[in-house]
Protein backbone atom coordinates (compact mmCIF):
# COMPACT_ATOMS: atom_id res chain seq x y z
CA UNK A 1 0.00 0.00 0.00
CA UNK A 2 1.62 3.51 -0.92
CA UNK A 3 2.46 6.35 1.18
CA UNK A 4 -0.92 8.17 2.33
CA UNK A 5 -0.69 11.63 0.73
CA UNK A 6 -2.94 13.19 3.13
CA UNK A 7 -1.13 16.74 4.00
CA UNK A 8 -2.40 16.22 7.83
CA UNK A 9 -0.03 13.49 8.29
CA UNK A 10 3.30 15.56 7.86
CA UNK A 11 1.38 18.29 10.52
CA UNK A 12 0.88 14.94 13.19
CA UNK A 13 4.65 14.07 12.29
CA UNK A 14 5.95 17.01 13.32
CA UNK A 15 3.67 17.94 16.02
CA UNK A 16 4.80 14.06 17.46
CA UNK A 17 8.07 15.47 17.48
CA UNK A 18 7.57 18.63 19.60
CA UNK A 19 5.04 17.43 22.10
CA UNK A 20 7.83 16.02 24.22
CA UNK A 21 9.39 19.44 24.54
CA UNK A 22 5.81 21.16 25.11
CA UNK A 23 5.23 18.90 27.99
CA UNK A 24 8.53 19.58 29.23
CA UNK A 25 8.51 23.33 29.37
CA UNK A 26 4.67 22.65 31.04
CA UNK A 27 6.06 20.58 33.78
CA UNK A 28 8.76 22.92 34.35
CA UNK A 29 6.06 25.57 34.43
CA UNK A 30 4.08 23.71 37.08
CA UNK A 31 6.73 23.13 39.57
CA UNK A 32 7.34 26.64 39.12
CA UNK A 33 4.13 27.57 40.21
CA UNK A 34 3.68 24.97 42.66
CA UNK A 35 6.75 25.89 44.45
CA UNK A 36 8.07 21.20 44.00
CA UNK A 37 4.92 20.61 45.74
CA UNK A 38 4.10 17.80 43.49
CA UNK A 39 7.19 16.42 43.17
CA UNK A 40 7.61 16.34 46.94
CA UNK A 41 4.36 14.25 47.01
CA UNK A 42 5.50 11.83 44.39
CA UNK A 43 8.60 11.27 46.19
CA UNK A 44 6.68 10.61 49.28
CA UNK A 45 4.49 8.50 47.26
CA UNK A 46 7.11 6.35 45.94
CA UNK A 47 9.51 5.92 48.80
CA UNK A 48 6.81 5.22 51.10
CA UNK A 49 7.47 1.62 51.29
CA UNK A 50 10.94 2.17 52.32
CA UNK A 51 10.53 4.75 55.52
CA UNK A 52 11.87 3.27 59.01
CA UNK A 53 10.01 0.26 60.69
CA UNK A 54 9.66 -0.31 64.10
CA UNK A 55 13.18 -1.37 64.18
CA UNK A 56 14.56 1.78 62.94
CA UNK A 57 11.71 3.98 65.12
CA UNK A 58 13.67 2.51 68.28
CA UNK A 59 16.57 3.27 66.93
CA UNK A 60 15.62 6.58 66.31
CA UNK A 61 14.00 6.71 69.63
CA UNK A 62 17.04 5.47 71.72
CA UNK A 63 19.29 8.35 69.79
CA UNK A 64 16.97 11.29 71.13
CA UNK A 65 16.95 9.93 74.29
CA UNK A 66 21.02 9.26 74.24
CA UNK A 67 21.12 13.09 72.97
CA UNK A 68 18.81 14.34 75.64
CA UNK A 69 20.92 12.39 78.37
CA UNK A 70 24.11 13.71 76.83
CA UNK A 71 22.74 17.29 76.92
CA UNK A 72 21.54 17.01 80.62
CA UNK A 73 24.76 15.56 81.62
CA UNK A 74 26.41 18.76 80.13
CA UNK A 75 24.03 21.17 81.78
CA UNK A 76 24.89 19.46 85.13
CA UNK A 77 28.97 19.91 84.24
CA UNK A 78 28.18 23.37 83.42
CA UNK A 79 26.04 24.20 86.87
CA UNK A 80 28.69 22.46 88.91
CA UNK A 81 31.38 24.30 87.45
CA UNK A 82 29.46 27.84 88.24
CA UNK A 83 28.96 26.96 91.18
CA UNK A 84 32.62 25.91 92.08
CA UNK A 85 33.37 29.45 90.79
CA UNK A 86 30.96 30.76 93.12
CA UNK A 87 32.58 29.48 95.83
CA UNK A 88 35.98 30.54 94.67
CA UNK A 89 35.08 33.72 94.54
CA UNK A 90 33.35 33.91 97.52
CA UNK A 91 36.33 32.22 99.55
CA UNK A 92 38.75 34.36 97.76
CA UNK A 93 37.30 38.08 98.71
CA UNK A 94 35.09 40.06 95.44
CA UNK A 95 37.72 43.22 96.35
CA UNK A 96 41.16 41.44 95.82
CA UNK A 97 40.24 39.32 92.94
CA UNK A 98 39.50 39.61 89.29
CA UNK A 99 37.18 36.74 87.38
CA UNK A 100 38.55 36.04 83.92
CA UNK A 101 37.92 33.51 81.05
CA UNK A 102 40.70 31.36 79.44
CA UNK A 103 40.66 32.23 76.04
CA UNK A 104 43.28 30.39 74.67
CA UNK A 105 45.82 27.42 75.05
CA UNK A 106 48.39 25.76 72.81
CA UNK A 107 48.15 21.76 72.20
CA UNK A 108 52.40 21.59 72.73
CA UNK A 109 52.33 23.82 76.12
CA UNK A 110 49.40 22.33 77.85
CA UNK A 111 50.83 22.04 80.79
CA UNK A 112 52.53 25.32 80.74
CA UNK A 113 50.52 28.06 80.30
CA UNK A 114 47.11 29.65 79.16
CA UNK A 115 45.99 33.15 78.32
CA UNK A 116 43.17 34.85 79.78
CA UNK A 117 40.78 37.50 78.25
CA UNK A 118 41.25 40.46 80.62
CA UNK A 119 44.75 42.03 81.35
CA UNK A 120 46.07 45.44 82.65
CA UNK A 121 43.38 47.49 82.31
CA UNK A 122 41.61 45.15 84.77
CA UNK A 123 44.00 45.87 87.54
CA UNK A 124 46.38 42.30 86.45
CA UNK A 125 50.19 42.64 87.07
CA UNK A 126 52.98 39.89 86.56
CA UNK A 127 53.29 37.84 89.29
CA UNK A 128 49.68 37.44 90.71
CA UNK A 129 48.57 34.40 91.97
CA UNK A 130 46.12 32.80 89.52
CA UNK A 131 43.67 30.33 91.15
CA UNK A 132 41.04 27.61 89.96
CA UNK A 133 38.35 25.91 91.76
CA UNK A 134 40.12 24.24 94.61
CA UNK A 135 43.39 25.98 94.47
CA UNK A 136 45.83 27.81 93.18
CA UNK A 137 46.99 27.14 89.59
CA UNK A 138 49.75 29.21 88.65
CA UNK A 139 51.35 32.83 88.31
CA UNK A 140 50.93 35.63 85.95
CA UNK A 141 53.82 35.42 83.51
CA UNK A 142 53.25 38.64 81.38
CA UNK A 143 50.49 41.06 80.50
CA UNK A 144 49.22 43.59 77.65
CA UNK A 145 46.51 46.06 78.25
CA UNK A 146 43.59 43.02 77.22
CA UNK A 147 45.27 39.93 78.21
CA UNK A 148 47.51 37.88 80.55
CA UNK A 149 49.40 35.03 80.10
CA UNK A 150 49.55 32.26 83.25
CA UNK A 151 52.33 29.78 84.19
CA UNK A 152 51.15 26.89 85.69
CA UNK A 153 52.71 25.29 88.05
CA UNK A 154 52.90 22.66 86.08
CA UNK A 155 55.15 24.28 83.86
CA UNK A 156 58.78 22.96 83.12
CA UNK A 157 60.90 25.25 85.07
CA UNK A 158 57.58 26.42 87.69
CA UNK A 159 59.45 26.88 91.37
CA UNK A 160 57.13 27.88 94.08
CA UNK A 161 57.70 27.52 98.20
CA UNK A 162 54.64 25.44 99.95
CA UNK A 163 54.19 24.56 102.79
CA UNK A 164 53.08 21.30 104.41
CA UNK A 165 50.47 22.18 107.35
CA UNK A 166 50.63 18.64 109.32
CA UNK A 167 54.42 18.31 109.72
CA UNK A 168 55.07 22.03 109.47
CA UNK A 169 57.68 21.21 106.85
CA UNK A 170 58.64 23.90 103.84
CA UNK A 171 59.25 22.32 100.17
CA UNK A 172 60.08 23.42 96.52
CA UNK A 173 57.39 22.19 94.03
CA UNK A 174 58.69 22.34 90.65
CA UNK A 175 56.84 21.86 87.45
CA UNK A 176 57.98 19.27 85.06
CA UNK A 177 56.11 19.97 82.04
CA UNK A 178 53.40 16.83 83.41
CA UNK A 179 50.06 17.03 85.06
CA UNK A 180 51.94 16.04 88.67
CA UNK A 181 54.75 18.59 89.83
CA UNK A 182 57.19 17.39 92.23
CA UNK A 183 57.88 18.13 95.85
CA UNK A 184 61.57 18.63 97.06
CA UNK A 185 62.55 19.00 100.19
CA UNK A 186 65.89 19.99 102.03
CA UNK A 187 66.10 17.44 105.33
CA UNK A 188 66.36 14.37 104.83
CA UNK A 189 64.30 13.17 107.37
CA UNK A 190 60.98 13.95 107.38
CA UNK A 191 57.02 13.28 108.28
CA UNK A 192 55.79 12.95 104.86
CA UNK A 193 52.92 10.34 103.84
CA UNK A 194 50.72 10.11 100.94
CA UNK A 195 47.45 12.28 101.55
CA UNK A 196 49.60 15.49 103.35
CA UNK A 197 47.86 18.85 102.48
CA UNK A 198 50.18 21.01 100.50
CA UNK A 199 49.29 24.87 100.53
CA UNK A 200 51.16 28.32 100.14
CA UNK A 201 52.86 29.13 103.01
CA UNK A 202 50.96 31.25 105.97
CA UNK A 203 53.72 33.42 105.98
CA UNK A 204 54.64 33.74 102.31
CA UNK A 205 54.98 37.45 100.66
CA UNK A 206 54.78 36.31 97.03
CA UNK A 207 51.56 34.17 97.13
CA UNK A 208 48.13 34.62 99.62
CA UNK A 209 49.25 32.62 102.54
CA UNK A 210 47.25 28.85 102.85
CA UNK A 211 46.04 29.03 99.48
CA UNK A 212 45.82 25.23 99.01
CA UNK A 213 47.79 23.76 96.20
CA UNK A 214 46.95 19.91 96.20
CA UNK A 215 47.58 16.65 98.17
CA UNK A 216 50.96 14.31 98.09
CA UNK A 217 50.13 10.95 96.14
CA UNK A 218 53.31 9.41 96.51
CA UNK A 219 56.87 9.78 98.52
CA UNK A 220 60.37 9.06 97.32
CA UNK A 221 62.48 8.50 100.73
CA UNK A 222 65.66 7.23 98.81
CA UNK A 223 66.18 9.67 96.34
CA UNK A 224 68.99 11.96 96.42
CA UNK A 225 70.10 14.55 98.40
CA UNK A 226 66.89 14.43 100.33
CA UNK A 227 63.19 12.70 99.50
CA UNK A 228 61.39 13.88 97.07
CA UNK A 229 56.73 13.63 96.49
CA UNK A 230 54.29 13.42 93.70
CA UNK A 231 51.92 15.96 93.67
CA UNK A 232 48.52 15.89 92.73
CA UNK A 233 46.83 19.38 92.26
CA UNK A 234 44.03 20.55 93.57
CA UNK A 235 42.72 22.56 91.29
CA UNK A 236 43.12 20.40 87.55
CA UNK A 237 44.72 22.64 85.38
CA UNK A 238 43.91 20.26 82.08
CA UNK A 239 40.16 21.65 83.41
CA UNK A 240 40.25 25.11 84.01
CA UNK A 241 38.46 27.42 81.87
CA UNK A 242 37.91 30.04 84.40
CA UNK A 243 39.95 31.71 87.04
CA UNK A 244 40.30 34.14 89.51
CA UNK A 245 43.50 36.69 89.68
CA UNK A 246 44.41 37.85 93.02
CA UNK A 247 45.26 41.46 92.42
CA UNK A 248 45.95 42.40 96.13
Amino acid sequence: MGASLWPGNGRWRALGRVAPWLALLLGLLMVRLSKGAGFADAYALFSRPFWPGPAQREWVSSAASLEDQARLSLLEQDNQRLRDLLELQRNTGADSTVAAAVISRQPRGWWQQLELGKGSLNGIRNADAVLGPGGLVGRVQSVTPTTARVRLLTAPGSEVGVWLPRSRRHGLLVGLGTHRPQLRFIDKDLDVRAGDLVSTSPASTLLPPNVPVGVIQSVDERAVPAPRAVVQLIAAPEAIDWVQVRID
